[in-house]
């Protein structure tokens, strides 16, 4: 019980010492506070994965506003809903000159947002699920709590340790390739194989000085012997995303080489 109370006081002291050294940016303060929400993750999330995975937030802090000052990007759609609004951002992959590829290929992700303009809900497309399959997406979600926070970078970086593992296949090579088609360029580092897509967000205004945050490059890394997809990294709307699959799988550490993080 003293254990739980220390860790509690030395949060709401990281609190204050980063509430101060952000210069009163009360959108980090309430990143924070969501952060904090996931070290008890049942209690204040739910997932509900179909044709589309939706994570939902049970009790709201962050708003809309907050989203276009972290990012600095404005949603592709704006719509009413009957509980409030829904952004929808529109990712659509384009060639070395930012031209859309025919046929088309594209993935959205949603937010959906209560009367009071609190986030209550944050889903993904099928596309976007063809390399961030469900279960290994809720089980990275799952892992923020007591994630390592660098301030300086404004980042955190998931403890899958503390987690239990799953068993689940990885998509294959082929598998995503159908979903993505040919990639933008192909690198070759040692064991696997590094396919990047390019993706152009549909956006009406972006904040001046941040244009290239519309454009996400996406490295999706392959095991050359197995074909396993075996991570997935990229810039979503500003947003960054890495997840290495190998280490929330229920195999010896032994067994694989993992990548290098970026």
């Amino acid at each position: 019980m003293k254990a739980g109370i220390i860790k509690r006081s030395l949060r709401v002291i990281f609190l204050l010492v980063l509430a101060g050294s952000l210069s009163g940016c009360i959108y980090w303060i309430r990143a924070y506070q969501v952060y904090l929400q996931m070290n008890e993750f049942d209690r204040h999330f739910s997932v509900e994965s179909s044709d589309e995975f939706t994570l939902y937030f049970k009790d709201p802090i962050l708003y809309s506003k907050d989203f276009v000052s972290l990012s600095k990007l404005y949603a592709s759609q704006d719509d009413p809903t009957p509980e409030g609004r829904r952004w929808r951002y529109w990712f659509r992959k384009v060639d070395g000159n930012n031209l859309l590829i025919k046929p088309e290929v594209k993935f959205y992700s949603d937010l959906s947002f209560n009367k009071e303009n609190r986030l209550v809900a944050w889903s993904f497309s099928p596309l976007f699920l063809a390399i961030a399959p469900p279960k290994f997406l809720e089980v990275s979600l799952r892992s923020i709590g007591g994630a390592e926070i660098d301030k300086d970078k404004r980042q955190l970086k998931a403890n899958s340790a503390l987690l239990d593992k799953i068993s689940e296949d990885l998509p294959r090579k082929p598998a995503v390739l159908a979903q993505l088609g040919e990639p933008f360029e192909i690198k070759d580092e040692g064991e696997f194989e590094v396919y990047i897509y390019r993706f152009l967000l549909e956006t009406h205004r972006i904040e001046e000085g941040y244009e290239d945050r519309a454009l996400s490059e996406v490295k999706i890394s392959f095991d050359k012997k197995t074909q396993e997809l075996v991570r997935m990294a990229g810039r979503f709307a500003g947003l960054k995303v890495s997840i290495n699959y190998r280490k929330f799988l229920n195999i010896p550490q032994d067994d694989f080489v993992q990548n290098k993080p970026e």
